[in-house]
């Protein structure tokens, strides 16, 4: 999609080198010192990794979809989260739910309206650290031109280098959000009282990002 102004290559970890002595973070929880060593540019590996919703349908069941297409632009500081940063760009029309049928009619002018939307996007305005292994990610979430502030707990997983040499780090992230704050106010009554969609909305992210360089 060329979303991003600078291109990336993945990294292989290099030699071990001294470290620059930690400054002091400015969340109230004391980062792992051995975070340090993850401070550096990653992105998302698609293959690896979901960016998904769910939502009520029909108040019994619950439909679930994720986005196929999708870059990203992540900065970890593991010595002071508070300098974490991440862009996140989706291909609108890459909505998958499994029936097809569905999918057009999310991707049309009822929601998404993708052809006048192609992208929704999140930019992180503020992180800090909820708990040793959850951060609390501020930011701007923008769908079909409409940009409102989330709140995104991302749990750390762990971090790990893969047998082709790549440094990975895996990140499981959740909110709910009203889908009416987006303009998303298409629904439909049922016979029995209630909606066929519900308005809140779970976005799921499932990130297993790879360290790049420049």
């Amino acid at each position: 999609m060329n979303l991003f102004s600078r291109s990336s290559t993945l990294r292989r970890p290099a030699a071990p080198t001294a470290q620059a002595a930690p400054t002091a973070p400015t969340a109230a929880v004391v980062p792992d010192p051995a975070l340090a060593a993850l401070t550096g540019e990653w992105m998302i590996d698609p293959a690896h990794s979901r960016i998904g919703f769910s939502v009520r349908h029909a108040m019994v069941t619950t439909v679930r979809g994720s986005f196929a297409e999708y870059e990203s632009r992540l900065y970890f500081d593991g010595r002071n989260p508070a300098r974490s940063r991440a862009q996140i760009a989706l291909a609108t029309a890459s909505v998958d739910t499994g029936v097809e049928q569905r999918d057009a009619h999310l991707i049309g002018r009822d929601f998404l309206d993708a052809a006048r939307h192609p992208r929704i996007t999140f930019t992180s305005t503020a992180v800090q650290m909820a708990s040793k292994e959850v951060y609390r990610m501020t930011g701007d979430l923008a769908i079909r031109g409409i940009a409102r502030p989330v709140v995104l707990d991302l749990t750390y997983i762990g971090h790990v280098t893969d047998p082709f040499g790549y440094e990975r780090v895996g990140f499981d992230g959740t909110t709910t959000i009203n889908r009416s704050d987006w303009g998303l106010t298409y629904n439909a009554r049922l016979a029995e009282g209630g909606a066929m969609v519900s308005e809140r909305l779970r976005l799921q992210f499932d990130i297993a990002a790879i360290r790049t360089t420049d």
